[in-house]
């Protein structure tokens, strides 16, 4: 199982549609609110065990500091440390561009993954999506 920057249209529309399986149709997100206007400005990152492609997520530097987005392991492979993988990876590419701090607007059900990885809730809970979410920071 390998984590990497998606490069390739084929890689890229993996991206997509495990993004779309998990936030649009599991999670019931508004498209419009999933697939945006900052998708050419990120980094596209994907999880690929064998030949099928498992997790994503999304990278982008905002005001000095790395922005993880869109974090999502397809429902049936998840329990298997995708997830870590996937963000180990992300981490490694901030540290790669000089980032010192990372954050994520983490669903309030996944904080507990995230706070395994370091990261320290910064803010109230609030809503995005009609999900409740927090945001979290680590520091190189």
């Amino acid at each position: 199982m390998i984590a990497k920057i998606a490069t390739t249209p084929e890689e890229l529309k993996s991206v997509y549609e495990i993004r779309r399986t998990v936030f649009i149709e599991e999670q019931q997100v508004p498209e419009d609110l999933e697939i945006d206007d900052l998708e050419e400005s990120s980094t596209h990152f994907l999880v690929i065990d064998g030949e099928k492609a498992v997790g994503a997520g999304r990278f982008r530097i905002k005001d000095g500091y790395g922005k993880i987005e869109r974090i999502c392991v397809l429902k049936e492979e998840r329990g298997r440390k995708i997830g870590n993988l996937l963000m180990a990876r992300i981490e490694d590419y901030a540290k790669e561009i000089n980032m010192e701090t990372v954050k994520l607007e983490a669903q309030v059900h996944a904080i507990p993954f995230y706070e395994k990885l370091g990261y320290d809730i910064c803010s109230e809970e609030f809503m995005d999506a009609g999900i409740p979410h927090r945001l979290m920071t680590k520091t190189f």
